[in-house]
């Protein structure tokens, strides 16, 4: 039997899937989570083969979930899904070693069909996304999305250098690269475009 802990803000969509999940013979739920948090502790109390997760959750998303269990080399398998084909996404839930990434508008026989493959140690990742993927590589280094990120918080170049020690020529020479990489005007649009990409 494949036990699933299932995660999704939605109560509904949650309800619907724990049913159609649990038609199957070889399938079980123990635990459905409105939140990120609540999926953790339902991992921790029922150690199930499989968490089944949305990303955009309260709290924690499915994402910090993901690498939250992969830091606890927790034995559970996870697998995204989502409305989502953000590439960003995609290449975190990658590194954080999710082992399915499914699109929520997908067949429910393709659903259970998949979570049987990941259990056997198989990736399930819908074809949609790798496409994606291939046509948009995140272009931002890792220091350039950190300050991204200072500048999407609110924060000023001065205050970016600041937190970061650098000198303020220095983060608005950063800040420039970033809005030539993205095709941006200034700050706003670059975080728009790197928050709809997945990037930040």
């Amino acid at each position: 039997m494949i036990r699933i802990v299932i995660a999704e803000d939605q109560q509904m969509l949650r309800g619907a899937l724990s049913s159609l999940l649990d038609l199957e013979d070889d399938l079980e739920v123990v635990g459905q989570a409105a939140n990120g948090q609540e999926a953790l502790g339902l991992v921790e109390q029922y150690k199930p083969d499989i968490c089944l997760m949305d990303i955009e959750m309260p709290i924690k998303t499915g994402l910090q979930v993901a690498e939250e269990l992969q830091k606890q080399g927790s034995t559970c398998k996870v697998v995204i899904l989502t409305t989502f084909a953000r590439p960003g996404y995609f290449e975190r839930a990658v590194k954080a070693g999710v082992q399915g990434y499914l699109l929520k508008d997908g067949p429910s026989d393709k659903l259970a069909e998949s979570i049987r493959r990941v259990t056997q140690g198989h990736r399930e990742v819908s074809p949609e996304l790798l496409f994606g993927v291939v046509e948009n590589t995140n272009p931002l280094t890792d220091r350039e999305r950190q300050i991204l990120k200072l500048a999407a918080d609110g924060q000023t170049a001065n205050e970016i250098a600041k937190e970061l020690f650098l000198s303020s020529g220095t983060v608005r020479n950063y800040l420039s690269e970033i809005f030539a990489k993205l095709g941006a005007k200034n700050r706003i649009e670059a975080i728009t475009i790197a928050e709809e990409k997945g990037w930040l």
